[in-house]
C-alpha cells in the first residue's frame, strides 16, 4: 500500500474542494443574505485540513496500484462529503446537529437528494445553491468514477465498459489517460447542464431556479430550492423538461460522448444497454398512465399524462423530483415506482440503483438457464449483441447482487430496530442504498423525523450505493490489507 501518495492525493482533493465553498459567497452578497461567514468558515478549515495532509508527503511521486485506487476512491466520498457538511454545521440560522449537516452534504454528494431541511423557500440563498452545487460536483464524479475509474478496478462487472471508455484505461495503473476521459466527460457534463439551465429558462423558471434545478437534474440528485420540489412551478412544459434531460442523465454517458464526437446517434441504437432502459422506462411509463386514468377516470388527461411520465422517470431514474405525493398514489403505484429505483440508470451515468446492465445481464443468465434445462448439454454463451461476456463477469454482477440483497437486508433490519415501522425501513433503505431520495411513510417528505441512528445508517447506504458496495467493502476484508 503506497500510504503516502494516497494522503498526498486526498489532501490535494480537500484543497481543491475548498473552492467550492467559494461560489456561494458571492451568492451571499449579491442577494444580500448575510450567510457568507459559514462558507468562509467551511473554506477555511477544509483548506487547512488539506493542506495539512498534503504538506508532509507533497514530494511523493509513486503510481497508484491496484489497492491504491480502492482507498483513495473510499476516502473521496468519505472525506469529502463530510467536510462538505462544515458551512451547513457552522450556518447558525440552520441550527444542524453534526449528523444532520453530514447527512445533508453526503445526500448532495452522492445525489441522493434526501434531505433533512423544512422551510426551502425561505433559506438563504447562498445555502440553497450550496447544497444544489454539491449534487451537480457529485454528478461528475460519479461519472468520472464510473466510466474511467471503476472498470479498471473491476468491480461488480463495471468491467463491461473498460473497452467502450473514451481513452479506455487497461491497465493496473491510474494513469494519466483518466486524466483524458476525465476532461472529455466534463465537456459533455457541462454541454448538457447549460443545455438544461436554459431550457428551463425558456420554460418559465427564473434564472436562478434554472440553474439549481439544471445542477440536480442533470446529476439526477433530486434537490429542489422550494418544499414543494417541481410542483412548486405547475408548469406542464417545466415538467416536461424536466423529463427530456432526467432521462438523458440516466444513459451512458460514453454514448453521448460518442455521439458528440462522430455527430452520430447510431451508439444509441446499437447499445443494449440503452435499448433496455429505453423500454423499461417506457413500459413503467404507460402502467403508471394507464393506472392513473383507471383509478381516476379521465380529469385532467393532459395534466395525469404528464405527472405519470414525470413521476415513473424521476423515480425509475433515482432523480427524485416530485410533482406531487406519489406515495398516496392508488393500488401499487407506490410501491411499483419505489421498486423500480432498484433497476436504476445505465451504468456509467449519474443515476443510482443495481444499473439497467446488471438486470439485463441477469435475465439473459436466468433466459440460458431455462434453455438449459431443456438442452443440458449444450454450450450458450451469454451475449450482448453480438458479444458474448465473459463468464468473469457474469459471476461479477451474479456477485453483486448477491451483496446487494444482503447489505439491504442487513440495514432494513437496523432501521426497523430503531423504530420505524416496516414500510418506512424499507422505503429508507430503498431510496438512500439506490440513492433514490424521497420513500414512502414517515420519510416521504424527508428524513427529518427519524432517530440520529437511522441517519447515519442511511449514511452509510448512500456511500454503498454510490461505490457500488464492493469498493468499501473490500476495505474491510483481511485480504486487503495482506500483503
Amino acid at each position: 500500500m503506497n500510504w503516502t501518495v494516497v494522503q498526498r492525493i486526498l489532501g490535494l482533493l480537500l484543497m481543491m474542494f475548498s473552492l467550492t465553498m467559494l461560489p456561494p459567497i458571492a451568492f451571499s452578497i449579491y442577494y444580500e443574505d448575510h450567510f457568507w461567514l459559514p462558507f468562509v468558515q467551511g473554506f477555511g478549515l477544509t483548506l487547512a485540513a488539506g493542506f495539512l495532509i498534503w504538506l508532509p508527503v507533497h514530494r511523493s511521486r509513486k503510481d497508484l496500484r491496484l489497492r491504491d485506487g480502492f482507498l483513495v476512491v473510499a476516502s473521496f466520498w468519505t472525506v469529502l462529503g463530510t467536510f462538505g457538511a462544515a458551512p451547513l454545521y457552522f450556518a447558525g440560522g440552520l441550527d444542524l446537529s453534526i449528523t444532520d449537516a453530514v447527512f445533508e452534504s453526503m445526500s448532495g454528494l452522492t445525489t441522493t437528494g434526501a434531505t433533512i431541511l423544512t422551510g426551502l423557500d425561505q433559506l438563504p440563498v447562498s445555502i440553497l445553491y450550496y447544497r444544489q452545487q454539491l449534487q451537480w460536483l457529485g454528478g461528475m464524479g460519479i461519472i468520472v468514477l464510473a466510466v474511467a475509474v471503476l472498470p479498471m478496478l473491476g468491480v461488480g462487472g463495471m468491467q463491461l465498459y473498460r473497452a467502450e471508455t473514451p481513452g479506455p484505461v487497461k491497465d493496473t495503473k491510474l494513469t494519466p489517460r483518466i486524466t483524458e476521459t476525465a476532461k472529455a466527460l466534463w465537456y459533455v457534463y457541462l454541454a448538457f447542464t447549460i443545455a438544461c439551465m436554459l431550457c428551463y429558462r425558456l420554460a418559465g423558471m427564473g434564472w436562478f431556479d434554472a440553474l439549481c434545478h439544471a445542477f440536480s437534474t442533470v446529476a439526477i440528485g433530486g434537490f429542489s430550492t422550494h418544499d414543494a420540489s417541481m410542483a412548486y412551478f405547475d408548469s406542464g412544459l417545466v415538467d416536461c423538461v424536466a423529463i427530456v434531460f432526467m432521462f438523458a442523465a440516466g444513459i451512458n454517458f460514453s454514448l453521448h460522448f460518442f455521439a458528440w464526437r462522430y455527430v452520430s446517434v447510431k451508439h444509441y441504437v446499437r447499445d443494449p444497454e440503452f435499448r433496455a432502459y429505453a423500454f423499461i422506462l417506457l413500459s413503467l411509463s404507460t402502467i403508471v398512465v394507464f393506472s392513473l386514468f383507471y383509478y381516476g377516470g379521465l380529469n385532467n388527461p393532459d395534466q395525469t399524462l404528464i405527472k405519470g411520465i414525470f413521476q415513473a422517470v424521476s423515480i425509475a431514474t433515482t432523480t427524485g423530483f416530485t410533482t406531487e405525493n406519489f406515495a398516496l398514489w392508488p393500488g401499487a403505484l407506490p410501491a411499483l415506482l419505489i421498486f423500480a429505483s432498484f433497476i436504476g440508470g445505465s451504468a456509467g451515468s449519474t443515476a443510482g440503483g443495481i444499473k439497467v446492465i446488471r438486470w439485463l445481464l441477469i435475465y439473459k443468465q436466468g433466459a440460458r438457464e431455462v434453455v438449459r434445462l431443456v438442452h443440458p448439454s449444450a454450450e450458450i454463451p451469454v451475449k450482448l449483441g453480438n458479444a458474448a461476456i465473459p463468464p468473469r463477469v457474469v459471476d461479477a454482477v451474479w456477485g453483486f447482487f448477491s451483496v446487494y440483497i444482503v447489505v439491504f437486508g442487513l440495514m432494513l433490519l437496523i432501521m426497523m430496530s430503531t423504530g420505524l415501522d416496516q414500510v418506512t425501513a424499507f422505503s429508507a433503505v430503498a431510496a438512500t442504498l439506490n440513492n433514490l431520495g424521497p420513500g414512502l411513510g414517515d420519510v416521504t417528505s424527508g428524513f427529518m423525523s427519524v432517530s440520529d441512528t437511522a441517519k447515519w445508517v442511511s449514511v452509510a447506504g448512500m456511500l454503498l450505493g454510490r461505490l457500488e458496495i464492493f469498493t468499501l467493502l473490500v476495505l474491510i476484508t483481511p485480504t486487503f490489507w495482506r500483503h
